[in-house]
């Protein structure tokens, strides 16, 4: 009996990575094993490692290739050019051993029998050392979309053959200690998804950037997958909580909307390699999202059913048939990058100091980078690059991936968080910034720049070479802190990253931050959306888009922020902040200046407490309770409480409470707590009568100075007299606290005296402060601090 060179997808598994490589192993695995969970994975077949290795025995063909690598330095990029460029000719002029080739065409016509004579196909690689947890072969060999034809899949399966020695294979080979005998490739060839008529991309089992795993990452364009992992468009984005998932609860944490500018649709050219084609696609598509909110729920069941069977965090490329409607599968592989980190080790970045920002995008990875722009048109002109410079160019594909590496950081005007920019910078634990929009055209040549991806999602380019400080932790071998240290944070894009840090919860979530930086709309003018003169109207429709209405947009970019902060540090409680713009800062909003006051003072002014019980803002406020009761009632995360900031009098603290629980946030329901911003001298005099109608106090040592001590903290001409720890202020701190002890209730401290100054921290903790809201870039400084103080003061061992 003639050996068998072709396997079909449902007669393989992870047990035949060797025979069929880890791709197309992957894909019997999932139809064998999770058509039950009713994750879709279209059919097809797979040629052997054999049929590969007997194909490349005929003829001495595999010895040549054997001396011509022998001889080869990887680091030569114009020998490995013309090097891999002979082997690959040598490969493709080879013809089949006929066994192989009658088997391939018997199968691949029970493949038009069962799909009908118009049947499109995918040829894909899959090499025997591809895909395992250790390595990443990720868009190396190469991949042939909408191939008709029996003649045109014979080609495509030879181009397949010798895509193992495309340039960017060998050199990774080489590079990640790989010997080129021993690997070898299977070609796939399975049926096609019509994502050309729908959408499709690329979805992890945890946070890319910082390895939280509690999430499924999802990205999507329209039209085929390829242009999301060549990064030849900057995709829709969606976080889905995996807990909430499971609970069936609605669970999407973020939606960020990408430009998705074009999309890869079939064309009708007959050869391999030619039978797609890019075209633009129309402004009111790119201003919707390419999934609705089923859809992305329905991605996240298949990505932890994926994960669940497999065991590990998985890298999963999925497609939407744009004529069933029907979701599928089409890859799914071990995510090597995050699996491989350390958990006990970490590296905070952080600049000393800020210059102009040159461009900005999507941050891979949280470290900075600096050197001199290289410019670099195209792959011709990679030989430019050398060790230590800034790779700017307009995307990257895997030929690029020999001098990636001696690059200090990569920015680029295309791509996602998925492209193969991203991939291969976090592989080499290089900083980049990808999907700038106009790095090319706006960075030049030569000039010196910092690269930074240490301030959140959004990566920026700043001008010059700035000082970085680099602090190693081990965030997994602190010792006893002997008080709560939990965190101020605003920005919810760093949430995954901060819960990583040693910390008792977010003793500060400030709603500022998400209303300026994720909606910036005032919320009266998303209210009034039909009634805005026209040009703001217009302003107002850019923001909002993708969403029902600008109201919608407002409570939603709310609710996504709040619950990225509750997620991430579940089961930890969140302190959140109910907004406490003043009247100037409300004005800079879009809309803003038609609806604030002029005022002088507006430290003094129309803010907290005041501002929500105002007739002229109840409509606003309702919206901010609406996004909280939504986060804790519907998504179920009830770790989130609530502090009201600002509250001047005992009547006003009596309204506000009777106003929150109109808008069904009652304290003590659900668990809720609702804590106070102890931050005027009102509230420390009278501690223990606004303690009669709050679950706590939240001390703000900024505005408790600035009010003590009669200071405008933003006035440089008496700032020098601004500090925390003036006996004044410390009385103030010493009531708060004492009548929080009396009346056994919660007390910590969020303001900015803590992360400041250690021996006010001490001080703190000695007057008996339950948790210190702290910075995250003093977390572990001041918690090594206090656990070494508490340790000198504890009475030695008799």
């Amino acid at each position: 009996m003639s050996e068998r060179y072709v396997l079909w997808f449902d007669e393989v598994g992870m047990k035949d990575v060797e025979r069929v490589g880890g791709k197309n192993a992957s894909l019997g695995e999932m139809i064998g094993h999770l058509a039950h969970a009713g994750v879709r994975v279209p059919g097809g077949f797979a040629t052997t490692a054999q049929a590969y290795r007997d194909f490349l025995s005929q003829g001495g063909l595999d010895r040549r290739i054997r001396e011509a690598l022998a001889r080869l330095d990887v680091d030569d990029i114009a020998a490995l050019t013309r090097t891999g460029a002979q082997i690959r000719s040598w490969v493709t002029e080879a013809p089949f051993p006929p066994t192989l080739q009658a088997q391939i065409v018997e199968a691949y016509q029970r493949l038009v029998e069962e799909g009908g004579p118009e049947l499109s196909v995918a040829v894909r690689s899959s090499a025997t050392a591809e895909d395992l947890p250790d390595a990443s072969f990720a868009g190396q060999q190469e991949t042939f979309l909408n191939v008709h034809g029996l003649d045109r899949v014979l080609e495509a399966v030879k181009q397949v053959f010798a895509s193992l020695f495309n340039d960017r294979a060998i050199a990774y080979r080489v590079h990640q200690g790989f010997d080129h005998a021993r690997v070898a490739l299977s070609a796939g060839v399975q049926r096609m998804v019509r994502s050309d008529l729908a959408s499709s991309g690329v979805m992890f089992t945890l946070d890319t950037e910082s390895g939280f795993d509690q999430v499924v990452f999802i990205t999507s364009a329209y039209g085929l997958g390829e242009t999301v992992v060549q990064g030849q468009v900057n995709p829709d984005e969606f976080y889905v909580y995996k807990r909430g998932l499971k609970e069936g609860r609605p669970a999407i944490l973020r939606r960020t909307r990408g430009s998705k500018a074009i999309k890869m649709v079939f064309a009708n050219a007959e050869e391999a390699g030619h039978s797609v084609r890019t075209v633009d696609v129309p402004e009111e598509e790119r201003l919707r999202f390419s999934l609705n909110d089923d859809e992305i729920m329905e991605l996240a069941r298949y990505a932890l059913a994926i994960e669940a069977h497999y065991g590990r965090p998985m890298d999963i490329e999925w497609g939407k048939d744009g004529i069933e409607g029907k979701l599928y599968i089409l890859q799914a592989r071990p995510e090597t990058v995050k699996a491989r980190a350390s958990l006990d080790q970490m590296q905070r970045y952080r600049l000393k100091r800020r210059s102009q920002v040159l461009v900005s995008g999507r941050a891979i990875g949280q470290k900075v980078g600096s050197g001199p722009v290289r410019l670099v048109k195209d792959a011709s002109e990679m030989h430019r690059v050398q060790p230590g410079d800034v790779l700017v160019t307009d995307m990257t594909d895997p030929d690029w991936e020999p001098v990636m590496k001696r690059a200090a950081a990569i920015v680029t005007n295309r791509g996602g968080r998925t492209c193969h920019a991203a991939i291969v910078a976090r592989e080499l634990g290089i900083p980049a910034v990808v999907g700038t929009g106009d790095a090319t055209r706006v960075l030049r040549d030569g000039q010196l720049v910092t690269v930074s991806c240490a301030e959140g999602d959004t990566g920026h380019v700043y001008e010059g070479v700035l000082e970085v400080e680099v602090v190693d932790l081990a965030p997994q071998s602190m010792p006893p802190c002997p008080v709560k240290i939990s965190m101020n944070v605003g920005n919810p894009d760093l949430a995954f990253e901060f819960q990583r840090l040693p910390n008792d919860g977010v003793g500060l979530a400030r709603l500022e931050f998400i209303i300026a930086r994720m909606i910036g709309v005032h919320p009266k003018a998303a209210l009034e959306y039909p009634r805005l003169p026209a040009e703001v109207k217009q302003a107002v429709e850019r923001q909002s888009a993708g969403y029902e209405s600008p109201a919608a947009f407002y409570v939603e970019k709310l609710t996504e922020g709040i619950a990225t902060l509750g997620a991430a540090f579940w089961p930890k409680p969140v302190i959140v902040r109910l907004s406490d713009f003043k009247s100037n800062e409300y004005s800079s909003l879009i809309g803003g200046e038609r609806y604030e006051p002029k005022e002088e003072n507006p430290m003094l002014g129309f803010r907290g407490a005041s501002r929500y019980l105002a007739s002229s803002f109840r409509d606003c406020f309702e919206m901010e309770c609406r996004a909280l009761k939504r986060v804790r009632d519907e998504m179920g995360l009830t770790n989130v409480e609530i502090m009201v900031p600002f509250v001047r009098t005992l009547e006003e603290a009596r309204q506000v409470l009777v106003l929150l629980a109109e808008h069904g946030l009652r304290r003590g329901e659900n668990g809720l707590r609702i804590i106070m911003m102890c931050e005027i001298p009102s509230n420390a005099l009278l501690a223990d009568q606004f303690l009669e109608y709050f679950d706590g106090f939240s001390i703000g040592s900024n505005d408790m100075t600035q009010l003590t001590l009669a200071l405008d903290r933003d006035s440089g001409l008496v700032a020098e007299l601004f500090d925390e720890r003036d006996p004044a202020v410390k009385a103030m701190l010493r009531m708060a606290i004492q009548a929080c002890r009396r009346a056994g209730k919660y007390v910590g401290i969020c303001g900015q005296g803590p992360s400041d100054h250690p021996d006010l921290a001490r001080w703190l903790m000695e007057e008996g402060i339950e948790s210190l809201s702290l910075n995250p870039d003093t977390v572990v400084e001041t918690w090594l601090y206090l656990a070494s103080q508490a340790k000198s003061q504890s009475p030695a061992p008799a």
